[in-house]
């Protein structure tokens, strides 16, 4: 399974405010320029995160980005489904509907896929993800150009 480009976004987003004091939090621009990524992409993934409650954001002196107790606590498989959204890995009644439909095989095995997919990343937090040796890089990360 590939995850969009929106949820990687996301994820790298929370991993690194995960590690950030709160005594410097970090603006959109900045979280932005440390992933190497265009400002307009970053602030529709953290626009997203706030709605789902895993980060806050403060605007003026002293503002930035924080993460939630939730966001602190989320579980990744939890954090993935929220931002890719939950539809099956192929779209067996689009437009055209597929004409195997009604007895294909494939659709049910890959539903169990995606759910051994989810059941991994059920148990991992994002605490998990910036363990040693994720943290100190993460900490380390300074802004470059987007690619």
């Amino acid at each position: 399974m590939r995850l969009t480009k929106f949820t990687d976004l996301g994820l790298r987003a929370v991993m690194r405010l995960a590690v950030t004091e709160q005594a410097e939090p970090l603006t959109t621009r900045e979280v932005a320029e440390a992933m190497g990524v265009p400002y307009a992409h970053m602030a529709k993934a953290i626009t997203r995160l706030q709605h789902l409650g895993v980060l806050e954001a403060r605007r003026g002196r002293g503002g930035g980005l924080e993460l939630t107790g939730l966001g602190q606590q989320a579980s990744v498989g939890w954090l993935v489904r929220e931002l890719e959204g939950v539809e099956d890995v192929v779209a067996c009644d689009g437009d055209p509907p597929c004409p195997l439909r009604g007895a294909c095989r494939l659709r049910g095995a890959l539903r169990q896929a995606q759910d051994a997919f989810y059941a991994a990343l059920d148990p991992l937090t994002v605490a998990d993800l910036v363990a040693s040796p994720t943290g100190p890089v993460l900490v380390g990360l300074v802004g470059r150009r987007p690619e």
